[in-house]
């Protein structure tokens, strides 16, 4: 084994945040010219920016040609490092002017159908704490959570598990079973039972096989959400149409089972189906006092929910 012993740098560079999202447009566009009509500047001083960056570097960041331009190894790294350090920067910005307003608030990113509706009783407990704050409850789709606190749009987030986490803590804060969705037509549907189940009913169960869905956790949830891309799926309502239509065939928490009985839909216990599970995310390393007191709001009425 070789080891190679340096001395540590005494030199710094510092890149600026206008340097790095010049670098970003053209790392995204590979052309100068539409870099710089997406920046509303002119080529020029673009190209005199990127030849700055790459001095202050000391590495060459794209190979240009007459006809292309394409990044260099090192350009590929820091294309990735740069759109980090940018949302990050620009999700600073935005919790930092939120905090500064006159009537400060936190803001809390929830899929509707998605809190195992517990969100009202987290609210309850959270107008309790000490610490706590106005609250705006911001209502997205499908997996648009975590981005949501990752770019600073909101403080915190309810999200299903599993999610792409980078940049997030998080808690678990209620585990419930799920059951199938199934059309009263389908084969594998009992007509003959009411379409609301109770969580705890195991009468007629039927294993994830019989579905023809994954049984690991991530799989499972990697189909899941592509089902929904393909069927343009937006909200609850609309999923459970197309179950009824026999257009898909899809697993939810007991919790929607009990809360959205339909006529046309049978929910059937699922004996080998990994837990439903309710997170509740904030971005990475927080101080607000006001998030961590909604944490503990959310967490403690999960257990509540779960005993």
């Amino acid at each position: 084994m070789v080891v190679t012993l340096r001395a540590t740098p005494r030199r710094r560079s510092v890149i600026e945040s206008q340097a790095l999202r010049y670098f970003v447009a053209v790392g995204e566009e590979l052309n100068f010219t539409r870099a710089a009509e997406r920046l509303g500047i002119s080529a020029p001083p673009l190209s005199r920016a990127i030849r700055k960056l790459e001095s202050e570097l000391g590495v060459t960041l794209f190979e240009r040609t007459t006809h292309s331009v394409v990044l260099t190894a090192a350009g590929s790294v820091l294309l990735e490092d740069a759109r980090i350090a940018l949302s990050a920067l620009d999700a600073a910005g935005r919790r930092a002017r939120r905090a500064a307003s006159a009537e400060p608030k936190l803001v809390l990113a929830v899929k509707p159908d998605s809190d195992a509706g517990l969100l009202e009783s987290i609210l309850a407990a959270f107008a309790t704490e000490a610490a706590a704050l106005p609250v705006e409850v911001l209502l997205c789709g499908w997996g648009e959570q975590a981005g949501l606190v990752r770019d600073g749009h909101a403080d915190a987030a309810l999200i299903p598990e599993p999610f792409d986490s980078t940049g997030l803590d998080f808690e678990t804060i209620t585990t419930e079973s799920r059951v199938a969705a199934l059309a009263t037509s389908h084969p594998l549907a009992d007509e003959g039972r009411a379409s609301h189940l109770l969580a705890d009913d195991r009468r007629g169960e039927i294993s994830m096989s019989d579905l023809g869905l994954p049984a690991d956790p991530v799989r499972l949830q990697e189909h899941l959400d592509q089902l929904i891309a393909r069927h343009g799926v937006r909200d609850l309502p609309q999923l459970l149409k197309l179950v009824e239509l026999r257009e898909l065939v899809t697993l939810v928490p007991a919790s929607v089972a009990d809360r959205y009985p339909r006529s046309g839909v049978v929910y059937r216990p699922v004996r080998d189906a990994p837990p439903a599970k309710l997170a509740i995310a904030w971005p990475q390393q927080s101080r607000s006092t006001a998030t961590a007191a909604l944490v503990r709001a959310a967490t403690s009425t999960g257990r509540r929910a779960d005993d």
